[in-house]
């Protein structure tokens, strides 16, 4: 019993409830009936409707209607004509009574779902409920994904886009609704384009635009978009607006360069516009509309209050009490048109920058300029026809061309509009009409209509050719006015190419713009980009980083690590105290080079090479003779290349039938410690022969190691065989002495005297061979510059 009655309490609340939601939905269908509003039947057409709707829109539209209900009165003629040019929301209308404000059958906007019933947010009165706020942008300036891609970005370039985006439960995007209204109405008037996107309805589009929260303000310009960073207020929005225009859309003129502006029409083929006005800056209507026509017309602006500029206030006789624009063409002392106002309007501009769009007579130098110049004939329009000029641009050709623009002044026909081409800029078109295969062939006249995109065209040439004379004018005119009778004396038809773009930019240029947009893109993105945004690309930034800089610790490490163990401890003593050039891991360093340099030891090296050389650094030195110098130095460079990856070993020669009385003196200090071979043979002293000895010298130390040549039992001439030398480097076995005949084979194999020599180089690096201490480095004497020679395996030159 107490649940039944609980369940009859409630029941009237329910009734009630659900009454006042009925109510709320017939009212606000009722408020937005579309063909109430638009005051048509339901069984209209769509060309009764547009028709109705832009005799609607021009009479309540708050540029010209002042009323107070007049701006809510337009928003609801442009949601009725939404509603009704839609064939899919007309019938969804229709059947179910619903718009995009009430939609109690669960299609939400661009075919998103909601819930299965519909609550008007204005019942419940949620502070956080902005929709009423946001009626007027979300009604007319919603974007959806296919919208963005197929209008707004094509528009914009054409002019800029600002895109804000928004949710229904955004506390912030409350606050700045009132500075974006007005901004909207502000900038609209100028020729911005508007766009709101609701991320709860086009989560696509928002994702596709790289904006993850709201709200979000941006800007769209050729198709790039760009984020606003700054507080919301309006001169902050304006300026970031103006920021997004390409830079010298205006140039300033003054008298210094009035003659350059106006004269450069004929290279860039553009009337040229010149605005009058008191401001310093250039107003942003002015750069909006030179955004929007850059690609027909050049303009230029003059600030009425700079003392530069009087002579030409005074030359076109301006008034400088109003904003005044002026266009000039082929003449640039007289302007072809004028206009002057004080309330100049977006409207005014356009209508007037559209009536002098192109030059009277243009150069053809795009397929895009050909096509609005001579359009395809249409059904129901009437006939065009373009007389075409096929001339150079040559000075031989400059009374043609001027005849030809004079021809141009007179013509009174609207249907008939006149142009001309470089040959030598537009072969394919021009070897078309002329069917010849002269490189240079004189001027000629056509006159073509076109019959449809595909380059078809009727044409007839003018008999005569064209110079300019009387006659020639005369036979133009004579062909005209038997077109407007006859339309049948195009009597010739061809399919043209398309026109080349004789402006367009070289590659390498479009390729180094577009890196530039690239990477000021992904610098705007580092800046301002939030951080959670940011992790992914910072991640790999500083794991790249890491890995980096881990190897290179590591290497440094290993680097060290290998220095510590070739240097002796200092346990060891002896041998760290007395500078050996390393342990034999130096030995297994690779070579740094390919090849071998060995300096000369002479009195210009002497002093760096030996006297003042670095502790712990040896010099190898070579002893040879002028008769040797080759074999031994290549023999030199084949055993020692494996060390020359030590820093602490210098290779060099000395040439002993220039220093040999050095020799004796070093090896004389040595004596005690070294049994020289002075071979006797009946009693008569016999020369030492140095050849093939090798001399590692300690300068800091003052001691030097030993090398003599061994034979190593090869067969020699006459099938002698020899015994050889050992070498002298041990102190427990001094040499013998040596009979002719084996001091004569030795020598005779000369190249085999360093046989031994990469075996007495690894006990030199290890540090086990004996040394001779020196009590001081006898001089060298000599007047002859060193030799330093890069030996290879095979040769050895200076």
């Amino acid at each position: 019993m107490v649940r039944r009655t609980r369940m009859c309490l409630t029941f009237p609340g329910i009734v009630v409830v659900c009454l006042l939601l009925l109510v709320g939905l017939v009212e606000t269908a009722n408020e937005v009936d579309p063909y109430n509003i638009l005051g048509v039947t339901k069984s209209a057409s769509q060309t009764e409707i547009k028709k109705v709707y832009k005799r609607l829109a021009r009479e309540w539209h708050p540029d010209k209607n002042k009323n107070e209900g007049a701006e809510d009165m337009f928003i609801k003629i442009t949601k009725s004509y939404e509603i009704l040019s839609n064939e899919e929301k007309r019938a969804n209308y229709d059947r179910y009574g619903q718009t995009d404000d009430t939609q109690p059958y669960g299609h939400g906007h661009y075919g998103h779902g909601h819930d299965q019933f519909y609550f008007d947010k204005s019942f419940f009165h949620f502070p956080f409920s902005n929709k009423g706020s946001q009626e007027f942008v979300d009604s007319k300036y919603a974007l959806h994904f296919n919208q963005y891609v197929n209008d707004v970005v094509p528009d914009s370039f054409k002019r800029p886009y600002l895109i804000k985006i928004t949710s229904d439960w955004c506390f912030s995007c409350i606050h700045i609704e009132p500075v974006w209204k007005e901004v909207v109405l502000e900038l609209e008037a100028l020729g911005v384009g508007i766009g709101v996107v609701d991320v709860g309805y086009e989560r696509r589009l928002a994702n596709h635009l790289g904006a993850h929260r709201t709200p979000s303000i941006l800007g769209v310009i050729n198709g790039k978009v760009t984020f606003f960073h700054y507080a919301v207020v309006k001169e902050h929005l304006r300026q970031f607006v103006e920021d997004l225009l390409p830079q010298r859309l205006v140039e300033k003129v003054t008298d210094r360069n009035d003659l350059q502006f106006l004269n450069s029409w004929h290279e860039q083929n553009k009337p040229h516009v010149l605005l009058f006005d008191q401001v310093p800056v250039v107003p942003l209507l002015y750069k909006l509309t030179a955004f929007a026509y850059k690609d027909y017309v050049q303009f230029g602006y003059v600030d009425q209050g700079l003392s530069e500029t009087a002579n030409l206030l005074k030359q076109f006789n301006i008034n400088t009490y109003a904003p005044t624009m002026l266009v000039f063409k082929e003449s640039t002392d007289k302007p072809a048109d004028i206009i002057q106002a004080k309330g100049m309007k977006k409207r005014i501009i356009d209508e007037f920058i559209l009536n002098n769009k192109f030059l009277l007579v243009p150069r053809l130098v795009n397929q895009k300029l050909f096509d609005e110049l001579c359009p395809v004939k249409q059904f129901h329009r009437r006939r065009k026809y373009c007389v075409l000029l096929i001339t150079g641009d040559e000075e031989s050709y400059t009374i043609g061309n001027q005849a030809f623009l004079s021809f141009a002044y007179t013509n009174t026909q609207e249907v008939v509009r006149f142009a001309y081409v470089y040959q030598r800029l537009q072969h394919p078109l021009c070897d078309t009409l002329l069917k010849t295969k002269d490189s240079t062939p004189p001027p000629q006249v056509f006159i073509l209509e076109r019959r449809n995109a595909a380059g078809k065209v009727l044409y007839k040439e003018v008999a005569g050719g064209w110079n300019g004379t009387d006659k020639n004018k005369q036979h133009l005119l004579d062909e005209l006015q038997r077109l407007q009778k006859d339309p049948s004396i195009l009597n010739q038809d061809a399919m043209l190419p398309e026109l080349n773009n004789e402006f367009a930019s070289m590659f390498l240029i479009r390729w180094i713009y577009t890196a530039y947009d690239y990477l000021t893109e992904i610098i705007d993105d580092i800046l301002h980009n939030n951080w959670r945004e940011m992790m992914p690309l910072l991640s790999l930034i500083f794991s790249a980083l890491f890995i980096l800089f881990g190897t290179v610790v590591v290497q440094a490490f290993s680097d060290s690590s290998e220095d510590g163990k070739s240097k002796p401890k200092a346990k060891d003593g002896a041998k760290a105290e007395n500078g050996s050039p390393g342990s034999s891991s130096n030995s297994s360093h690779p070579p740094k080079k390919n090849f071998v340099e060995v300096t000369e030891l002479t009195d210009i090296t002497y002093t760096s090479n030996l006297v003042k050389l670095r502790p712990g650094h040896m010099n190898v030195v070579l002893v040879l003779t002028d008769a040797s110098k080759n074999v031994l130095l290549s023999k030199f460079a084949k055993e020692v290349y494996s060390f020359t990856g030590s820093l602490t070993l210098h290779f060099s020669f000395l040439n002993v039938d220039k220093h040999s009385a050095w020799m004796e003196t070093l090896l004389e200090f040595a004596q005690d410690a070294i049994q020289i071979d002075t071979g006797e043979d009946d009693g008569a002293r016999h020369k030492i022969d140095y050849t093939g000895y090798i001399l590692a010298l300690n300068g800091h130390k003052k001691y030097l190691c030993l090398f003599r040549p061994v034979y190593t039992g090869e067969e020699g001439p006459g099938g002698a065989t020899g015994g050889g030398r050992r070498s002298g480097c041990r102190e427990d076995h001094p040499p013998r002495r040596s009979t002719p005949r084996s001091r004569s084979t030795a020598t005779l194999q000369i190249h085999h005297k360093l046989d031994r020599l990469g075996l007495w180089m690894e006990r030199l690096m290890e540090g086990t061979l004996p040394r001779y201490y020196i009590p001081a480095w006898p001089g060298l004497i000599t007047g002859l510059l060193p030799n330093i020679l890069t030996c290879g395996q095979n040769v050895c030159e200076v």
